[in-house]
């Protein structure tokens, strides 16, 4: 059932995935649905429910991050957005970003057992991470208010780099709050298939 709902709620957004590419998707959920028995990695329980909270919502990126082939995660937790958008994009270089021991150990045998040659896990706080090349996107989903987000991972981003921060409602709070060394270039509202919650993607700068 899971495949098919991805695979069907990807054509709806417009995104043509690549054969087996929901299928491993799936199989990500299974594994974040066994992890979650003994460890906390997410508060939905609901496989249906996890391929629009999770899945969908993550893929709902793809179309925004370009040409971007360096692509880090910053708090990726389970593995959201990276995972999904590591199998339907194996081109690009992903990096999976988080300070848990408990969620890299989760995040390497995902790794592993889906075969994702394109992703990275490193456990480390963002701000001591200090990569030998920089990154074309950093991208986060609900990791920390907008100002903390760049503030703590300006160093990650290559020159001309954009900020993606995926959001809930309209941030108009944090907005206000932005440092004066980053502005907000554009928030798009994201439309995510059977989520009926409003999601923004917020696009970041260096002023």
């Amino acid at each position: 059932m899971s495949e098919a709902a991805i695979e069907q709620g990807a054509a709806s957004m417009g995104i043509a995935l690549a054969e087996g590419a929901a299928d491993r998707m799936q199989r990500h959920l299974q594994l974040v649905e066994k992890w979650n028995r003994v460890h906390n990695l997410t508060a939905v329980r609901d496989a249906a429910q996890m391929v629009a909270v999770h899945v969908l919502d993550s893929l709902t990126l793809l179309p925004h991050l370009g040409d971007a082939k360096r692509v880090v995660d910053v708090g990726t937790g389970a593995g959201f957005p990276g995972i999904p958008l590591a199998i339907a994009r194996p081109g690009v270089s992903f990096t999976l970003l988080d300070s848990s021991h408990k969620k890299c150990s989760f995040l390497e045998q995902v790794r592993a057992e889906l075969r994702l040659s394109n992703v990275q896990i490193v456990c480390e706080r963002v701000e001591q991470f200090h990569p030998g090349t920089r990154f074309d996107a950093v991208v986060s989903r609900a990791f920390a208010e907008l100002s903390d987000f760049v503030t703590q991972s300006q160093h990650l981003a290559a020159p001309g780099a954009r900020f993606l921060a995926m959001k809930g409602v309209y941030p108009f709070e944090e907005i206000a709050r932005m440092p004066p060394t980053h502005r907000v270039a554009q928030v798009v509202e994201l439309l995510v298939p059977s989520l009926d919650a409003k999601r923004h993607l917020v696009f970041l700068e260096a002023a």
